[in-house]
Formats: structure tokens, sequence, C-alpha cells
């Protein structure tokens, strides 16, 4: 079995929950203490072994390429003023992995999104990680859910248990138990209203996925505004080969919402000594 080390991640949004800074500002590059969201997700990827990311971008999203770029200026700048420590932090968003960009040129979906990486993805194994959802873990969910796969051979979801009110923002997952903290999908639904969730099992945004759901996409007929959903290529998917969910209660922070956004911050801070 082909080892997972690619990984996509799709930062094509509009960022509307964060209007009106994300106007002129790229949600994904929200800093998060003295670092631009995106690149906490990019690290989790290396720390699970990951070697080659895909960052599925639009239009308006040059800052997110430039901050993964050298910048010679501002390095020369801060060589001649002998800020050694600063200048490693500068260059080391270079460093972290074989970035790539690709455009989104029409946003039509998380499902559409992750379907424009084919080409770059080709018939492997993959990670897609949603810049939205923060972890503050060490990548240890990330680890988890890389083992399930190489164990099994199927897709694996990250699940997290929510409130019947809050399971409506989520895809619901049902399944069935297969030892603590791993389950065998048999159903996904996108959004469920809170009495018609079939569980309050959410799917949240990290995926190990088989080149499987590619085919499933193809055939996901469009939603509500023309989208096509990720969660139905999974029900697709799922109807084919196995498909798992790795459950985890700690570390985890919704950075597209503004409540998280903020409790994240201070557990970030509160991680560094100087801080």
């Amino acid at each position: 079995m082909q080892p997972v080390r690619k990984a996509v991640l799709p930062a094509a949004g509009l960022g509307t929950r964060f209007l009106p800074v994300t106007k002129s500002i790229p949600k994904e590059m929200l800093p998060l203490v003295d670092k631009p969201a995106i690149q906490y997700v990019v690290e989790e990827a290396v720390q699970a072994g990951i070697t080659d990311v895909l960052v599925i971008t639009g239009r308006g999203k040059g800052a997110i390429e430039d901050h993964f770029d050298r910048n010679p200026e501002l390095e020369r700048v801060l060589e001649r003023a002998g800020k050694t420590a600063l200048l490693q932090e500068v260059k080391a968003p270079d460093g972290l992995a074989d970035v790539h960009f690709i455009r989104q040129h029409e946003a039509l979906g998380l499902g559409h999104a992750v379907s424009v990486a084919e080409p770059h993805v080709g018939d492997e194994p993959f990670v897609v990680m949603l810049g939205d959802d923060i972890m503050i873990d060490d990548a240890a969910l990330l680890t988890r859910m890389l083992a399930v796969h190489e164990e099994t051979g199927g897709s694996v979801l990250a699940l997290m248990e929510v409130t019947r009110e809050e399971i409506s923002a989520y895809g619901a997952l049902t399944g069935e138990v297969v030892r603590e903290g791993v389950m065998r999908a048999r159903g996904v639904v996108e959004k469920p209203a809170p009495e018609a969730a079939p569980s309050n099992l959410a799917v949240i945004g990290r995926y190990v996925f088989t080149p499987g759901i590619f085919g499933a996409l193809r055939e996901t007929q469009p939603g509500v505004g023309g989208e096509i959903q990720l969660t139905d290529a999974i029900g697709i998917l799922l109807e084919r080969e196995p498909v798992f969910g790795v459950t985890f209660t700690e570390g985890g922070y919704d950075g597209g919402t503004k409540v998280d956004y903020l409790r994240a911050n201070p557990a970030l801070g509160l991680a560094r000594d100087e801080l």
C-alpha cells in the first residue's frame, strides 16, 4: 500500500463569517498569535509525515502564496540587524514542505475544490485538511487517522461529538464501533436539522482519502447553489469501499467562528514559555 505523502488544503472560500476583515485579507491569513492560521495547518501536516502540500486558492488569495515564498529583501534586513532567530522564523514557511498552488476558478463547493486536486494527487491516498479547523495537538489526531488508514486501507474521517443543536453545521455520521475511538461508517448526512439528525457525531475538517473519492466526486450531483458537497461524495464512497471514523475530544478549534478563533489565540500563546 502506498504511503500517504500528500495533503490538499482548500483555501478558496470567501470567509464571509469574518467580514469585513476578509474583504481584503484571506481568512487563512488571519493571525493566531504571530503566525497565519494556514501555517499551523501545514505544520500539522509536516508533523504527521506529509511532504507535499497542495493549496487550492482563488481570487484575492495571493497573500497565501507570498507567505510560503522567500522574501530576500526582508531577510537581508534581518540578517544585517543580527536578528537571527527572527530571520529563521521568516524563512521557516518556505522550508516546511514542497508547497504547490492551484486555483479553484469558481466557488462550487468543498467537493469541487477537492476534485481539482486530482491531477496533482494522481492515484495515491492523500489527506484533506481544512484551514478553518485548527488542531493544537502536535498532529496526534492526524497521526491516528493515518495509522487507521494504513491498517485498513480505507478512507478515514475525523469525528467529534457535538450537541444536537450544533450538528446542523456539520456532516453527521452513523456507523458501528470497531474499537474504542474507531468506527466503521455506514452513512453520512450533510448539515441535518437537529430533529432529523441521525447522530450527533460531526465530521470535522481532517480526512484521509483513497483516490476512490475522485470517482465519487464525479458522480456527485450539485446541490443548493450549484455546489458539490464533499459529504455527498463520501456517502457514495462508503457504498463502494470501507470508510472509517476516528473520534477525538480535545485540541480542536473551529477557526471559522469568532468564538473559537478567540479561544485558539490564548491556547497557542500559553503553550509558549516567552508568552
